[in-house]
């Protein structure tokens, strides 16, 4: 049983593409992390395996401990993984005459969106999607709004009662409406709305519908109807899969409202309507956690990086604040939402590992055994070796504590297949062949990382480097192997990281509108207050919306704490990026001045004080409100200092760099604040494995983070 003071509080759910991890806080901050094996065909399966992982660890069940969690959180790959594998909806759409092969042609840079550099570089290897929605299924309306948002051309209501009734016949489970200049003035995609309704009320059908200027009134046409679509097709199917979660939930006795981690950092309702901001929420988690971490032990700039089973995501924090993209690229397809900029690269520790024919050289990735980890696990069915079965092989990972000993590895055959495909092709040995390998696995996360910091012209040693993820530990040696950073961290809950960011996030909704209100050198005091009431008017409309959907989950709106923010640019050029706003009013000139000023601030920490032109003059593109609630969230550890050493359980010969030594295994859980531990040693907890190399050393402080430095520093 849990203790009084062990009183599950929190739950925080990540379903990766391998591993579903699990956070729960209890009522004084503590937290367990559990894990299991992902389960995709019903992602609710794989996680209350994980959480009854974690509270087996408490001594309690999920039927005890799920009726007093008060705040549970999800993130997972079904959304993603349905685009993906392109199983979402049959949908139809509903465009301005003449953009009807708009999702067919889409956009140039989609043929290479995840390429590597040198794939690029051949037109051959470049193809277009498969559109969401065939050319068949794609109707246009004739009618036309310009830029400023005033009627070319009236709507012709019979176009739009045609393709209403055509796609209605086509059988569709869902329409998206996306018009030219919408986002200035939405008449003719609500009138074309009405129509929709009027044919349905007519035949008696009930398709959903979904309007652009609702879901995402933002520029740049083709992403919102890209976006719009990927509404229709991924994320609205999805709600069934989150209902799942929330039922099995429930069934365990849950009384909280489970919530998801959205796109911009915050946590929304799975009811909310703009539920393909949750398509990527695993990888945000990691970064909100950061912050938070961040915050509470005095790092400035954190380089977050998070090695899981099928991929490396990379995010910066600096000045504790991160990016946010309001047009990014997912699974090869160009948005329109705010997202939190993370980049991302095909290579985890289920990375396949092939001998190309041609060149005779070791090819990583980018496809991935995903949950069924590789050779060494002859369950899973898998013939091509992966990252994981060289760590096995090398002795880095025990075959027997795989999750805890939930999944046991066959060493022999992992042997074997690594002989056959990796070795004998080189004319290697078993164990030289898979160090090389990995060596060569690591240094490409490592010049990414690197590569990170030196595209926004800073150092390594102005960062922070923070490793998380299942392989985050395993692998954070080789990925800061020779690299300056300011610190190495690797929190014990590393495993679970993402899963403890989501748990970090409140009950956050935003929204954006577009606005472009410029600021000239030119305009007089009263014209500059003028374009700040016309912003303040944008944000209170907002602030009416985040208020309406957070009060579906039954809070009023003075609970609700605002934030005001704009995406603003220098007047002429082409990219905005978001300041927030020093008053959530501008109704003064000392107002603008302070907006411009933050701008200018912001800018200067983005781009170096060189890049300032307030000679061109500004312009306010979006308004943005986001409005939150508290929720219960974890507190940092706060562990007494031990003087001694952890105890060694075993010794075993390692393969290292350097080839074999014999080498200290511990328990992670062993290892107390204060504890210092010399490589060669390797830290083994039920959810991750952290190798110490020889030339490392690792202490714990007394948060529960662990410090790697080199034994020369």
């Amino acid at each position: 049983m849990a203790t009084t003071s062990q009183v599950p509080r929190v739950l925080a759910i990540d379903a990766g593409g391998t591993m579903t991890d699990t956070f729960i806080v209890d009522a004084s901050g503590r937290f367990v992390v559990g894990k299991a094996q992902t389960t995709p065909h019903d992602e609710s399966l794989g996680l209350m395996r994980s959480a009854e992982d974690a509270l087996r660890q408490w001594g309690t069940t999920t039927e005890e401990g799920f009726p007093q969690i008060r705040s549970g959180v999800f993130s997972g790959t079904a959304m993603l993984n349905r685009l993906l594998s392109r199983t979402g909806q049959r949908v139809g759409a509903i465009v301005t005459a003449g953009q009807e092969d708009a999702l067919q042609m889409e956009r140039g840079i989609q043929t290479r969106l995840g390429l590597s550099y040198a794939d690029r570089l051949h037109v051959a290897t470049h193809h277009h999607n498969e559109p969401l929605v065939p050319r068949e299924r794609v109707h246009g309306v004739r009618g036309r709004l310009d830029l400023f948002g005033a009627e070319v051309l009236p709507l012709r209501e019979q176009d739009a009662r045609d393709a209403a009734n055509a796609l209605l016949d086509a059988g569709v489970d869902g329409i998206a409406i996306s018009l030219i200049f919408s986002y200035r003035n939405p008449a003719h995609e609500q009138r074309v709305a009405e129509i929709v309704a009027e044919e349905q009320a007519r035949r008696g059908t009930d398709v959903p519908v979904f309007v652009s200027s609702e879901l995402y009134p933002s520029r740049r046409d083709f992403p919102r109807l890209s976006t719009t679509v990927v509404e229709a097709y991924a994320a609205e199917p999805s709600r069934d899969t989150l209902r799942a979660v929330r039922e099995r939930t429930k069934a365990a006795g849950a009384g909280f409202e489970l919530r998801v981690m959205a796109s911009h950092g915050g946590t929304i309702s799975i009811d909310a309507d703009q539920l393909a901001t949750t398509l990527v929420s695993g990888p945000i988690g990691g970064v909100v956690g950061a912050r938070w971490l961040a915050e509470r032990i005095g790092l400035e700039n954190v380089l977050c990086t998070d090695v899981g089973g099928t991929s490396f995501d990379v995010a910066l924090l600096t000045g504790r604040r991160y990016e946010v993209t309001t047009t990014p690229d997912i699974a090869r397809f160009l948005l329109n939402m705010p997202l939190v900029q993370i980049d991302s690269v095909g290579s985890g520790c289920g990375s396949y590992v092939r001998i190309d024919p041609s060149s005779r050289r070791p090819e990583i990735g980018p496809d991935s055994a995903g949950a069924r980890i590789g050779t060494a696990w002859p369950e899973g069915g898998v013939e091509t070796v992966s990252i994981t079965d060289l760590d096995v092989v090398l002795g880095r990972l025990n075959p027997e504590n795989f999750l805890g000993g939930q999944v046991r590895l066959d060493v022999e055959r992992a042997r074997h297949e690594v002989r056959r495909q990796l070795a004998e092709p080189l004319g290697l040995g078993v164990e030289q062949a898979a160090a090389g390998i990995v060596d060569l696995f690591e240094a490409s996360l490592r010049n990414e990382a690197v590569g990170r910091i030196l595209g926004k012209g800073y150092a390594p040693a102005d960062y922070a480097l923070l490793s998380y993820g299942g392989g985050g530990p395993l692998h954070v040696a080789g990925c800061t192997q020779g690299v300056p950073y300011e610190q190495v961290l690797v929190p014990e809950w590393a495993a679970g990281f993402s899963a403890f960011g989501c748990s970090c996030a409140d009950f956050e909704y935003r929204f954006d509108r577009q606005v472009d209100l410029p600021l000239l050198p030119s305009y007089p005091d009263d014209v500059r207050v003028g374009v700040g009431a016309m912003l303040t008017q944008a944000w209170r409309g907002l602030e009416e919306r985040v208020a309406a959907e957070l009060a579906k989950s039954g809070y009023a709106a003075e609970d609700v704490t605002f934030s005001h923010l704009v995406r603003m640019q220098y007047y002429g050029q082409l990219v905005d990026i978001e300041v927030e706003a020093p008053r959530g009013a501008i109704e003064t000139p000392a107002d603008v001045d302070a907006l411009i000023e933050s701008f200018e601030r912001t800018n200067a920490r983005m781009y170096a004080r060189a890049a300032s032109s307030p000679e061109l003059g500004y312009l306010i593109a979006q308004a943005i409100v986001k409005g939150s609630v508290p929720m219960e969230k974890p507190t940092l550890p706060e562990l007494e200092l031990q003087t001694g050493s952890a105890p060694v359980r075993e010794t075993r010969t390692v393969w290292w760099a350097g080839g074999p030594a014999t080498t200290d295994v511990y328990d992670m859980e062993s290892v107390r604040a204060g504890h210092a531990i010399e490589g060669p040693a390797i830290l083994e907890a039920e959810s991750t494995t952290f190798p110490v190399p020889p030339d490392r050393r690792t202490w714990l402080d007394r948060h529960g983070i662990f410090h790697l430095e080199s034994k020369e520093g």
